[in-house]
């Protein structure tokens, strides 16, 4: 990917959840292209820390001291690329995803727009809620009304989404560049932090790799068999790709779905996690609980045709590409 256009080895950009899964991905491609980087990000105890640990950074901020620290940097901070959130579909206390997922966008949406700086948020696929509305990236106050996520997670992003494109079509200030990016079911490398959140692929890669058994959930829709429920499956790869492409115009703005444009069935993801391994996978099938039943999603898509109308043109990695890729980095890491 070329250097990034309109930025300088002088300007900070801060990365909100630079250790996590697609955040630390975009901290070390930031740092090789010699940009002054600084992560917000909570640690722990665990190893989210070795997602980050080559990369060349300039700060790490608690992300209870962002705020302070931003204002003592205004005017230096040239992008925040904002992907921390609380990204749990089960996580039963919604104060946290206010919190963490509403208050800190908007929080940080103010300051862009009061600061002239850029910011690049992360929304979700999951503000589709059933796709019965569609899956187009239309952001007029009314389309957006159209949709109904189905669980808190979606409907966290989905409310950053509506208040952003109000802020638009009622001309208040905004940040000189915005992009809110619905991203689809995300995948690859750096992502076992998250434990039970982790990619489907990041789940079943090990089990085939062990020779066991791979489990799915069983299809309660007759127009889906078992293993048949779609996804648009993304390689990390890609949503870096398309930040790197967004930091390189920031004259295009905009809430943009992220994703490759074709639904693919979990039997495909299985078999090309197989391929990409050289096992022959074995599978079984169990009930999906009953509390999340009404919140499943059966079919996702992203239509990209605005995406790649507004100027980005880089092919994304078939299932079986990103797959190969995410296996080949996972045997390289051992």
């Amino acid at each position: 990917m070329p250097r990034v256009q309109h930025l300088s080895g002088d300007d900070l950009i801060v990365v909100t959840g630079g250790a996590g899964f697609i955040g630390s991905h975009i901290v070390n491609h930031l740092a090789e292209l010699g940009l002054r980087v600084v992560i917000s990000d909570r640690f722990g105890s665990d190893d989210k820390w070795r997602n980050i640990a080559s990369a060349r950074l300039y700060d790490l901020v608690r992300p209870d001291m962002l705020s302070e620290w931003l204002e003592r940097h205004s005017g230096k901070v040239a992008a925040i690329v904002h992907m921390a959130a609380i990204s749990s579909t089960t996580e039963p206390d919604i104060d946290r995803f206010v919190v963490n997922n509403i208050r800190l966008t908007l929080d940080l949406w103010d300051w862009c727009a009061a600061n002239s700086t850029r910011l690049i948020y992360a929304s979700s696929a999951a503000t589709y809620g059933d796709g019965s509305a569609g899956f187009r990236d239309d952001q007029s106050p009314a389309a957006l009304a159209a949709l109904h996520p189905l669980n808190a997670y979606g409907w966290s992003k989905h409310v950053v989404d509506r208040r952003v494109a109000e802020d638009v079509v009622r001309g208040r200030p905004v940040p000189s560049q915005w992009a809110g990016l619905k991203f689809f079911n995300v995948y690859g490398p750096n992502e076992a932090h998250k434990n039970e959140m982790q990619s489907v692929v990041g789940k079943i890669c090990p089990v085939i790799e062990a020779g066991g058994t791979v489990t799915l959930f069983k299809s309660h829709d007759p127009s889906y068999q078992d293993g048949g429920q779609l996804r648009d499956f993304v390689y990390v790869k890609d949503c870096v790709a398309t930040i790197g492409w967004l930091l390189q115009n920031p004259k295009v703005t905009g809430l943009f779905n992220v994703g490759t444009g074709a639904a693919r069935s979990f039997l495909d993801l299985v078999d090309a996690v197989g391929a990409a391994i050289g096992r022959s996978p074995k599978l079984r099938f169990v009930d999906t609980p009953a509390q999340l039943r009404d919140k499943y999603q059966y079919f996702t898509q992203a239509d990209i045709s605005k995406l790649r109308a507004a100027g980005f043109n880089q092919p994304f990695h078939s299932l079986e590409e990103g797959v190969r890729d995410f296996v080949q980095s996972l045997r390289g890491a051992e």
